[in-house]
């Protein structure tokens, strides 16, 4: 995602990076062919006249932007939901960090508890974006860990598991109640139940059936607007076709970027500032040097 400053009114006039348009300039090039041609030809295909008007289209594009709202409303509670699981990740591992600086003796190695959830919450990154964890689990985890988790398909449960065991090997050596170790317990079944919906989330896309039937009405839509407007309109038809195609296509563009929250798309989720600030977080609960935190600046960067 690109992590940006707010903006300004006439600025956002001229955004380009995050915004759909770089993707849809193809289709918006077509658009603008075929407008050109309705011109050029007076409406007619193969000589004949085809017989439309602005009324269907009217009635036919309020229906329309109708069913892209439904659809852009169901990618956003994707996105949203992801946004929330994330939050309660980080809200899950400060809490978790907290409890066991206070409550585990000093004896404990706390900071390979620590560094094992923040290994937990980038593996878990890494394995929704489908990248490779390796670099960063052998910054937190060590290379003999790393090396034993590579053939492992499931890498943030399998550190999650590695904590819960830190944890019983405490209470076997009389260094943690069964209420602490209860506590404990409750904090890594809340990260285990927001990384399970976050695998949920990307495992589950909405209905391709439901894309396509969405994708071929807009271009169908769009492809026989300017044979309805080119009588009313004439040599204006395709600058006004191209800005209801840019209107419709990018709302369809973006309605596909938000539904899949966790990848590298401009509108997608920010989880590299958000992994690293869970990291700042767990490393300054533990009185550890934190890294920079991910701020927006400009030039706009991809995180």
């Amino acid at each position: 995602m690109i992590v940006r400053p707010g903006e300004n009114w006439f600025r956002l006039l001229f955004v380009w990076n995050g915004s759909v348009l770089q993707s849809i300039i193809p289709q918006l090039v077509f658009m603008g062919a075929v407008s050109s041609l309705a011109v050029l030809t007076q409406g007619r295909i193969f000589g004949e006249k085809i017989p439309l008007n602005t009324a269907p289209f009217t009635l036919f594009g309020l229906a329309l932007a109708i069913f892209l709202a439904f659809r852009n409303n169901a990618s956003y509670e994707r996105f949203n939901e992801a946004r929330h699981l994330w939050g309660n990740l980080l809200i899950s591992t400060r809490a978790l960090t907290s409890q066991m600086l206070c409550y585990v003796p000093c004896g404990a190695d706390k900071l390979h508890m620590a560094h094992t959830l923040i290994a937990c919450v980038y593996a878990l990154k890494h394995q929704l974006r489908g990248t490779d964890p390796t670099p960063d689990l052998l910054r937190f985890v060590g290379r003999t860990r790393t090396r034993a988790l590579q053939h492992t398909c499931y890498k943030p449960i399998a550190l999650l598991n590695d904590i819960r065991r830190d944890f019983a090997d405490l209470q076997d050596q009389a260094l943690a109640t069964d209420t602490k170790l209860w506590m404990f317990d409750a904090q890594i079944n809340e990260l285990g139940r927001a990384i399970g919906s976050c695998e949920r989330i990307a495992s589950t896309p909405i209905p391709f059936a439901y894309s396509v039937l969405l994708h071929r009405t807009v271009y169908a839509y769009c492809v026989l607007l300017p044979f309805g407007l080119v009588d009313s309109t004439e040599f204006f038809t395709p600058l006004l076709c191209v800005f209801i195609s840019y209107t419709l296509i990018a709302l369809e563009a973006i309605a596909s970027e938000v539904a899949e929250p966790f990848t590298v798309a401009p509108n997608a989720l920010a989880l590299d500032a958000m992994t690293c600030t869970i990291e700042r977080s767990i490393l300054e609960l533990c009185g550890c040097e934190i890294p920079d935190e991910v701020v927006p600046v400009r030039p706009y960067q991809l995180t």
